[in-house]
């Protein structure tokens, strides 16, 4: 009598449990022999074969007990990837080869390393909380350092004519947008005795670069000068505005103007932008049959209103004065282009402050951003006091 070895069918199955119910398999069929061989313990034979049992189940055990035969497949598939970026934050570049080949190195800082996907999302998300342009504008991802985008900037000229005059050429003319990528840096300053935590230290980096590069990127889209920070909404020469007719009340008929002022593709399409100050201004404000022209959100997919389109706030514009521009409106997903060359890059330099116990983490972020369809917004103007 001979002992079965099951067969391990992996297929789709987790290996930890195909391997277990082998194993138990294996362990009934050796309980099986041995009573078998009991009853026929006089049996010479028999007890060699025992021995040749037990023989084998020593080393079954002895190759299960070998770690990292058996893996636990359900674990989080970026333990290994924090692993190494919590060591490489701790000792820089002089961490281990094995640790640093599960980061990916950084084209644009020398000597960087890119941060763990996990701390990379986390930070895209403290982004679009911090920027609410991000989560309006269209955005892609580039390897270049800038993107031209073509733009047509006029149409061809046809006329009216009568029985056999001759037909007028015309062309139509084309002009280029182009948004170029721009470089935010920043550094952290972390005790060497909290990067020995490990999950506390990848917190802390995350919470202080997501905060800092957040706030920075949405004050950007809606200010930036575009020389050394993204090209800016409210500072495009192109975008047109409605006048409010008084420097600091709102007036309701403003803003339907400025709101049918736009092309109704684009309004139709359209999003307030404004911030809690002017919002809770307009939440006050009626027309003229005694209707507000805010709306409450009545459920999660359905956000709150202003004549008939989503509001959403932005900390970064302005309160509602003389000679400001404290409303947008318009389609941002057409006008406005948000394009990420880099999403966070880090470098560890362990050694900089080694005599205070500290390491310094140097953090890069590069995105351009720029308005490509100006006719798509559009902005209230307050009166000069």
């Amino acid at each position: 009598m001979s002992l079965h070895f099951p067969t391990i069918e992996l297929k789709d199955a987790d290996p930890v449990d195909a391997v277990t119910a082998a194993l138990d398999e294996l362990t009934k069929s050796v309980d099986d022999r041995l009573k078998a061989i009991e009853t026929k313990s006089a049996n010479v034979a028999d007890a060699g074969e025992l021995s040749e049992v037990k023989a084998t189940l020593a080393k079954i055990e002895a190759k299960l007990s070998r770690p990292g035969i058996i893996t636990d497949r359900k674990a989080d598939a970026g333990e290994i990837e924090r692993k190494a970026f919590a060591s490489y934050l701790r000792h820089g570049n002089a961490a281990s080869a094995d640790e640093l080949k599960a980061l990916t190195v950084s084209t644009d800082t020398a000597g960087g390393y890119f941060a763990p996907h996990e701390v990379s999302a986390e930070f895209i998300r403290d982004l679009v909380e911090f920027s609410p342009i991000r989560a309006l504008a269209s955005v892609r991802t580039t390897g270049a350092p800038s993107v031209t985008y073509p733009k047509r900037t006029g149409t061809t000229n046809a006329k009216w004519k009568g029985e056999n005059q001759p037909s007028e050429g015309s062309e139509p003319s084309f002009g280029q947008a182009e948004i170029v990528i721009r470089e935010m840096t920043t550094h952290v300053d972390i005790s060497n005795q909290l990067l020995t935590d490990g999950p506390q230290a990848l917190a802390e980096v995350n919470l202080a670069l997501a905060e800092d590069f957040g706030v920075k990127e949405g004050l950007a889209f809606l200010h930036g000068d575009g020389v050394l920070a993204p090209a800016g909404i409210m500072n495009d020469a192109g975008i047109q505005h409605t006048l409010n007719g008084h420097a600091t009340n709102l007036s309701a008929d403003a803003l339907i103007s400025l709101m049918y002022d736009m092309p109704a593709a684009y309004r139709q399409r359209g999003t307030w932008i404004m911030n809690s100050r002017v919002l809770a201004t307009i939440r006050k404000i009626k027309d003229g049959a005694g209707n507000y022209l805010w709306q409450p959100a009545y459920s999660a997919s359905t956000p709150e209103t202003i004549l008939g389109r989503p509001v959403v706030e932005a900390v970064d514009m302005a309160d509602a004065e003389a000679d400001a521009f404290p409303i947008l409106f318009g389609d941002f997903a057409t006008a406005y282009r948000i394009v990420d060359r880099l999403a966070l890059s880090t470098f560890s330099n362990p050694y900089l402050l080694a005599t205070e116990g500290m390491t310094r983490i140097h953090a890069t972020r590069r995105v351009g951003a720029g308005v490509v369809q100006a006719k798509a917004l559009r902005k209230l103007k307050m009166a000069t006091a």
